[in-house]
């Protein structure tokens, strides 16, 4: 696990969100811990680093 931080796109506020570096490529929806909207998360690593993080507004 790594602990990762970034910018809420609802709040603007920086949250954390503990990262499983067992998988390649994940993708998933997490609520912010902060004003509890749900954030479409994408995370690619590689050698245990994270390569790619995308947070992201599930609205259209």
């Amino acid at each position: 696990m790594k602990e990762y931080f970034f910018q809420c796109p609802y709040c603007w506020e920086q949250i954390s969100m503990l990262i499983d570096m067992s998988q390649n490529h994940q993708s998933y929806i997490e609520d912010c811990e902060i004003c509890c909207n749900p954030i479409q998360l994408s995370v690619t690593s590689e050698n245990h680093e994270i390569s790619s993080f995308q947070a992201e507004s599930i609205e259209q």
